[in-house]
């Protein structure tokens, strides 16, 4: 089978066995189409699934060095070499069939919260700068969703008005279709019943929570824009943006006093190694109020 059938048949295993969101799924087939017209002129030879199987370290050396060449760097290119493994590992049904290599090292960097009143102060100015009254109630209900409860902006997206109306608790489906509960706080669910109220479009038990102007599904990159809108006027750094605001309810609840272990459940993390980052964020933010208050700093 050729490329183009393969990496068909591979989005098709990507969403419906592997459950893997349509962002995920976009880049990934993106890598794959990237390598394999790589492949054609590299190899001098149509791509199929028999020279797929047939690759070494060396070619996947010589792909990432052109990549690189454009400009990659080291945790893209990381990424891309995970992406071309699980492909040449689907496309070959094993892992022997995968050449090994070492990826490129990758310094972790740490998750960059936002200041609880910069949080506040970022969503106000959202609904404040919306054309309709009704948008604005949107976009604070759903950034206070994303500070007061950690979804991650696909999740909130993903509600639908059978949520409604909010109690103390919101099921959340998060990646892998991992479903979770979470608290929700008093202030959260006033702003989405305001919402709610002021929304011209009628919010059905099957319909998006969250819509666009014209009754549609809101996209993200909507609220993402409003975002940078706002934290330009309001002079916060770019790192300020929706996800941001996630971070942000991990690192103050751990601050607080959350344990790692809750924290993992309310965050949905399927390894615990991806909440501990979270402990290296609250010595971060200790020793910069140690720095900046301490006289012998």
């Amino acid at each position: 089978m050729l490329a183009d059938g393969l990496i068909r048949d591979w989005d098709a295993h990507l969403a419906d066995e592997k459950r893997r969101s349509e962002h995920t799924r976009r880049a990934y087939i993106a890598t794959a189409e990237r390598f394999c017209a790589f492949l054609s002129h590299h190899r001098g030879a149509a791509v199929d699934a028999t020279l797929l199987k047939s690759l070494t370290a060396n070619d996947l050396r010589s792909y990432l060095a052109d990549r690189r060449a454009e400009g990659l760097g080291n945790a893209s290119a990381a990424r891309e070499l995970s992406a071309l493994r699980t492909f040449l590992r689907f496309v070959g049904s094993s892992n022997a069939s995968v050449p090994q290599m070492r990826g490129p090292r990758v310094k972790k960097g740490l998750p960059r919260p936002v200041a609880p009143a910069e949080a506040l102060q970022l969503a106000q100015d959202v609904e404040d700068s919306a054309r309709e009254g009704w948008v604005g109630a949107r976009d604070f209900a759903l950034l206070l969703l994303l500070y007061g409860a950690g979804l991650r902006i696909g999740e909130a997206l993903g509600l639908t008005g059978a949520a409604l109306p909010l109690g103390d608790t919101l099921r959340v489906t998060g990646k892998r279709n991992k479903t979770r509960i979470v608290p929700i706080l008093p202030a959260v669910a006033s702003a989405v019943t305001r919402y709610v109220a002021a929304c011209p479009w009628p919010i059905g038990k099957e319909t998006p929570l969250f819509l666009g102007a014209r009754g549609g599904p809101l996209q993200p990159g909507v609220i993402r824009a409003s975002v940078r809108s706002a934290r330009r006027a309001l002079g916060l750094p770019e790192r300020t943006t929706p996800h941001a605001l996630r971070h942000s309810f991990a690192t103050h609840l751990l601050a607080g006093g959350a344990d790692l272990r809750s924290l993992q459940e309310l965050l949905g993390h399927a390894s615990l190694a991806s909440t501990q980052v979270y402990t290296a964020v609250d010595a971060a933010h200790l020793l910069d109020i140690y720095r900046s208050a301490h006289p012998r700093a």
